[in-house]
């Protein structure tokens, strides 16, 4: 017998890419997870974010101030989205993340400028994600100093000579110091738990299947809905155990101040908790083996790490990968925590960011059932 047989190796070779062929789903996955890698990196990754939106809280209209305000719209690193009347509406649009920045002209603004009393220039950051604003407040300075030099001239011209003719000063709100992992051990809570509760019940319930138990469950008289919560129920408790270890670990380890009420981060967690199991199930109702549930969870757990925000800067992202964000429940739960920890939101700052969680729950929930009654059949 020979050693080794091209006929022989060309057969094993055949035989595999046949296997391949039936097996479509990891297949798909092979060529689909690469792809969505060189999308995302290629088109909707970005560490520089542009065109962050900005609050005007303005006490001044003179030219000075308007021509600021223009430099910053012409800057690209900001986008003039709201003009308001008063600092609280500034600070709750700051809190629920509506803007990234806020600019205050203080009252007679032109006047103390042209005086040479280098009136104050307040800019404020929502600084939970320190690389999301760190460039476009780097800039702010020199758009202020080059917007000035084209207005001061003349007989104003000397302003310019003896430095920056106003005082600018730039406030880092929720993150004073710039600290990396007061916005990143937040949002691994929500990256954990979606990676292990997805990928453990589509395990569990796939195994149940492949034993066979699954056939016996099926004979039973138990409903579809009583099967699946049946299976998301224990898992919630395995969740809220994450969730007690993370936060534990943020504020003994981290020293991640915890401003909210970390009660109201355990119950408005359930929510995406089962949000994640859900897709669990219906995971389980799609594959036919364990190893095409690990391949599946990673198909949906990769997006969503890439898109919400916790690796890259949300909003540096385009529209079309904003809004492919913006369905996946990470996203807004990344948003929900940060809010409660680090900015101590409240319930009803918070119910925003929670209500799209439950309508991507609710539709999960339909495609499981539906999935699940075919598998009735």
């Amino acid at each position: 017998m020979k050693l080794f047989s091209f006929r022989r190796f060309s057969a094993m070779v055949s035989k595999e890419f046949v296997q391949m062929r039936r097996d479509r789903l990891t297949f798909a996955m092979m060529i689909g997870i690469p792809l969505i890698q060189l999308i995302l990196f290629g088109y909707a990754i970005n560490s520089d974010p542009r065109n962050l939106p900005t609050a005007v809280l303005s006490g001044d209209n003179s030219p000075y101030s308007r021509s600021i305000t223009a430099a910053m719209q012409a800057s690209t690193f900001f986008s003039i989205t709201h003009h308001v009347e008063s600092r609280s509406e500034a600070k709750r649009l700051l809190r629920e993340g509506e803007v990234q920045f806020v600019v205050t002209f203080p009252e007679q603004f032109g006047r103390s400028l042209l005086r040479g009393d280098r009136p104050v220039l307040l800019l404020e950051a929502d600084a939970t994600d320190p690389m999301a604003t760190g460039n476009a407040a780097g800039s702010f300075p020199e758009i202020v100093r080059r917007a000035l030099v084209r207005e001061l001239d003349g007989p104003y011209a000397n302003l310019n000579t003896a430095g920056m003719p106003v005082d600018i000063r730039i406030h880092n709100d929720y993150n004073p110091e710039a600290e990396t992992q007061y916005n990143i051990v937040p949002g691994l809570m929500g990256v954990i738990l979606t990676m292990t509760l997805v990928m453990i019940t589509s395990l569990a319930i796939t195994r149940e299947s492949e034993r066979g138990t699954m056939e016996h469950l099926l004979s039973t008289p138990v409903r579809p809905l009583e099967v699946m919560l049946g299976k998301i129920v224990p898992y919630i408790l395995v969740g809220y155990i994450q969730i007690a270890l993370i936060v534990g670990a943020a504020w003994f380890l981290f020293g991640v101040p915890m401003h909210g009420s970390v009660l109201l981060v355990f119950a408005l967690s359930l929510v995406f908790i089962a949000a994640n199991l859900s897709v669990g199930v219906t995971v389980s109702t799609i594959v036919r083996n364990q190893l095409q549930a690990v391949q599946m969870s990673m198909f949906f757990f990769l997006p969503s790490l890439l898109l919400s925000g916790f690796m890259f800067p949300f909003r540096g992202m385009p529209e079309w990968a904003q809004t492919l964000g913006s369905v996946l429940p990470l996203t807004h739960y990344l948003r929900l925590i940060r809010g409660i920890l680090l900015k101590g939101n409240g319930i009803a700052e918070s119910l925003h960011h929670v209500w799209p969680i439950a309508v991507f729950w609710l539709l999960i929930v339909l495609v499981g059932l539906k999935r699940y009654r075919r598998t009735l059949d």
